[in-house]
């Protein structure tokens, strides 16, 4: 199994009816799709690689070495023990958004001008996929970024985060996670995965499905709130983050939650969703990682199987 990839640029020829449809059925069946020709350029993407990179190297690997996840291991390992570290990941990540511009990382060349631009064009293609969303549900045109927006016609309203990973080569990967396995409790997230050294996966009829990385394809999921508003249409499902022994793994995800619960505005078919495990999400702005460490994602995992 692959995961399906979508030449976004067929939206606006002769097969847009198609390409919609095969959006909706990435939604409905997989949760998870990438993104081809979508507007976003190469040498903008090249950019963002390449200051993510730096940035990771001078200002953040000194203190992944003093991590939890670092610390938990060697302990592991000093006991010999068979089990595995399950209450850390090894995963060095921060957070940006237009709410803590002034903490952003400073001492990184071009990294604050880089990573504005690719926010901003991050969220002129969350709009248009959005957009897309709205048509194949059958709802009017920008409904799904209002109900994010608190009813404005505006992407400034509901938190947009981007969360700055890295996965540093681990010696011992059979060990830690990279990240555990969870549902994303935003709305829509897009996700500029590393080209060159693989390990997303997506739950795919109980089987762990490889997240193949395509050089400058955008991966796009549906969250939990988007799984709600479609009143379980479109999926949140499962994923995970793998470590290995080679390689330094980066992803930059961006995440367009709403700001409050789209209640009134909401019509009826949503308002009575009866898979409500992301609902007290709507009104904290904060992304999925958070969101799991303060045990708002209802679902056990053992519910995955």
């Amino acid at each position: 199994m692959a995961i399906p990839v979508i030449d976004f640029s067929k939206l606006n020829g002769g097969e847009r009816a198609k390409t919609l449809s095969e959006i909706g059925n990435c939604c409905e069946e997989w949760g998870f799709f990438q993104l081809i020709n979508h507007g976003i350029s190469e040498e903008l993407l090249e950019q963002v690689k390449k200051v993510a990179s730096e940035c990771y190297r001078v200002e953040r690997e000194p203190g992944f070495k003093d991590s939890k996840a670092v610390q938990l291991l060697d302990e592991l390992l000093e006991k010999k023990s068979d089990g595995r570290v399950e209450d850390a990941d090894w995963e060095e990540v921060f957070l940006l958004s237009d709410h803590n511009s002034n903490d952003w990382p400073s001492n990184t060349p071009q990294f604050k001008e880089t990573m504005k631009e690719y926010r901003d064009e991050l969220k002129k293609l969350a709009i248009k996929v959005m957009e897309v969303m709205d048509e194949n549900l059958g709802l009017e045109r920008g409904y799904i970024n209002r109900a994010f927006n608190a009813g404005e016609d505006t992407t400034d309203a509901a938190f947009f985060g981007t969360k700055v990973s890295h996965y540093p080569p681990c010696p011992h990967p059979d060990k830690v996670n990279g990240l555990r396995a969870h549902t994303d409790a935003g709305g829509v997230i897009l996700l500029f995965q590393d080209d060159e050294v693989g390990g997303l996966q997506i739950l795919k009829d109980r089987v762990w499905v490889d997240v193949q990385p395509i050089k400058n394809a955008i991966v796009i999921n549906t969250g939990d709130q988007i799984e709600v508003l479609s009143n379980g249409r479109y999926k949140s499902v499962w994923h995970r983050v793998l470590v290995s022994t080679h390689g330094n793994r980066r992803l930059p995800p961006s995440t367009i939650p709403p700001t409050r619960p789209p209640s009134s505005r909401r019509p009826g078919w949503t308002r009575n969703c009866q898979r409500l495990r992301s609902i007290l999400s709507f009104s904290l702005g904060i992304t999925c990682q958070f969101m799991l460490t303060r045990s708002f994602c209802l679902r056990s995992q053992d519910s995955m199987l």
